[in-house]
């Protein structure tokens, strides 16, 4: 089982910038396609953007254009780079396998605290 540690988080002004990193701990971190979840307060948790084994990538509507996720296999590590920040973008963010069904997934790591003022 590949266990996730996220971080990169903090407190931000609207229109910055921050970078979230996600380092795998297991083997075959290469085979897995990978997202980035988030979990605002008082809502359930969406997934955010995803990045499969071949690098292809997709975003949900709210971040698209702001939001980069990128993969480093050797490092087994997962970005995401976050710009144009709003007050909407505050949240806990998770990084996990991509999956369609988000229930599916049952270990989840600490996640990291972002925070966007206004």
């Amino acid at each position: 089982q590949v266990q996730l540690v996220e971080s990169g988080g903090g407190l931000v002004q609207a229109g910055g910038s921050l970078r979230l990193t996600c380092v795998a701990r297991g083997n075959m971190f290469h085979l897995y396609n990978m997202a980035w979840y988030r979990q605002g307060p008082g809502k359930g948790r969406e997934k955010v953007a995803s990045i499969n084994r071949d690098d292809a990538v997709n975003y949900s509507d709210s971040v698209k254009g702001r939001f980069t996720i990128s993969r480093d296999n050797a490092q087994n590590t997962v970005y995401l780079q976050m710009d144009n920040l709003t007050p909407e973008d505050t949240a806990v963010y998770y990084c996990n396998a991509d999956v369609a069904d988000i229930t599916r997934i049952t270990s989840w790591g600490q996640g990291t605290q972002v925070t966007v003022s206004s």
